[in-house]
């Protein structure tokens, strides 16, 4: 089965085929750089960036685009509370969130435009509505003629007739329904020239400039969060196509990060940021926890979900550290089971990706259990590549502390909590259980906990 992605323009799954054989072009909206980032903001770049790596496993050269909104509303509010250049404020919430992306392994963005370098492409889309009639300039301001633009509401299944934009109702629009694609300069608020007056851009034309610069006026995916669909990304549709570009041929998005049953969010109050997240488990585990579900699947947060997450991750881990130990370093098979890749060709559904994965650690800790090392390390290798794919690999240097001494002492640890294990392992086939138990407590005592399960012997570093 060749890869199926479902395509919200057509509510339906279709089929992928690039629009060139060989490069796929994703074009996903980033973050509006007002706050630091919590585990909704991250989502959706870690849910586009395992579409990548899938993309890039079956040959596709990939081209991602992810945008930085640094001029806003919200930015420029947050600033001023603040008592901080808005530039600087953005900046350095640019920083947060490229580092949150990093530290949770998210590959490096084809670029990272930001809204303030394009304006000049800004202006030239502007001009093309405007001298085609589905845009006008009043007062300043510059307005998107909805009505203009018969296909308007396909994206979202919008009834014109119920259309809000959410905006201010301002002077000089000819509908309400019109949305902004320019806002003119307000005293002391940045502002760039334009043949109708100094102002700044509005929301929704960034995005159309931006993915077309970059990607060219017809591009494969567009992606985004849910709550982008009205009116952000239909928006975006119907002032590229009204400009005469074919713009995004699949658009995806991915579902909210909830809790107590709303969207997180800043404003709400209800956030878990990832610098706070990762004071309390390590960064491949918070990646495990916002990948695991599939991506149209809401993900209501709760510390038992994150917990089970956790130790999901620390069995992949213990299993290929235990094969490590016991036959050296393991290869990454890069040929992946037919499970595996069948889940991930049907519109990216990671659970399934996931519990072929954790099979194949079951087999392996079975074949360890009964002394065959070879296949235990085949399926090691196996493990290896699922695990690669999904950018959640235990053996990956991405994933190793940083620090070679670190390094060193998790790797004495590890070496010599496995002796004990097989010690313990041997004394329990013997029914050496007094002996077996003693082993048990020397590790407890020097706060290893043990769980004894199906997949074998499972070991954790205990925080207490």
């Amino acid at each position: 089965m060749s890869l199926h992605l479902y395509d919200t323009a057509t509510r339906s799954m279709r089929e992928f085929h690039p629009l060139r054989d060989g490069t796929a072009s994703i074009y996903v909206c980033g973050a509006t750089v007002q706050g630091v980032p919590h585990i909704g903001h991250v989502r959706s770049g870690l849910n586009f960036d395992v579409l990548r790596r899938w993309l890039a496993r079956g040959g596709d050269d990939v081209l991602l685009v992810r945008n930085v909104t640094d001029i806003d509303d919200k930015i420029l509010a947050k600033a001023a509370e603040n008592g901080r250049p808005w530039w600087e404020w953005g900046a350095t919430h640019e920083r947060e969130f490229e580092s949150a992306y990093d530290l949770l392994g998210c590959l490096p963005a084809s670029a990272a435009p930001r809204a303030t370098g394009h304006v000049t492409q800004m202006v030239e889309l502007m001009q093309r509505l405007i001298d085609s009639g589905h845009a006008y300039a009043a007062g300043g301001d510059v307005y998107f003629s909805v009505t203009s633009f018969p296909e308007y509401g396909a994206l979202s299944g919008q009834k014109l007739d119920e259309v809000h934009q959410g905006e201010t109702a301002l002077q000089g629009k000819r509908d309400s329904r019109d949305f902004t694609l320019w806002k003119a300069a307000k005293p002391g608020e940045p502002s760039w020239p334009t043949p109708w007056g100094p102002g700044r851009p509005g929301w929704h034309l960034e995005c159309s400039a931006m993915a077309t610069a970059y990607l060219g006026r017809e591009f494969d995916i567009h992606g985004g969060g849910i709550d982008l669909v009205f009116p952000h990304h239909e928006n975006e549709q119907a002032q590229s196509r009204a400009a005469g570009d074919g713009f995004a041929r699949y658009w995806m998005h991915n579902a909210w990060v909830t809790m107590s049953g709303e969207k997180m969010s800043k404003s709400l109050g209800n956030t878990v940021s990832i610098p706070q997240m990762l004071t309390r488990v390590r960064a491949p585990e918070l990646r495990y926890y916002l990948v695991g579900p599939h991506y149209r699947s809401t993900i209501e947060y709760s510390e038992a979900a994150l917990e089970e997450a956790v130790s999901a991750y620390r069995r992949i881990e213990s299993f290929l550290r235990r094969v490590a130990q016991r036959t050296g370093a393991v290869p990454l098979d890069p040929e992946l089971c037919p499970e595996f890749v069948a889940a991930m060709d049907d519109d990216m559904g990671t659970p399934g990706a996931l519990a072929a994965l954790h099979n194949t650690v079951r087999e392996g800790n079975a074949a360890l259990d009964r002394g065959d090392e070879a296949a235990a390390r085949d399926a090691a290798g196996r493990v290896r590549g699922m695990a690669d794919v999904l950018g959640l690999d235990p053996l990956s240097p991405r994933w190793n502390e940083s620090s070679t001494s670190d390094t060193g002492t998790r790797q004495a640890l590890v070496a010599l909590v496995e002796h004990v294990l097989a010690e313990r392992l041997e004394a329990r086939k013997s029914r050496d259980f007094a002996k077996a138990d003693a082993l048990r407590d020397r590790l407890t005592e020097a706060g290893i906990a043990v769980e004894d399960s199906p997949d074998g012997s499972q070991w954790t570093l205990r925080e207490d």
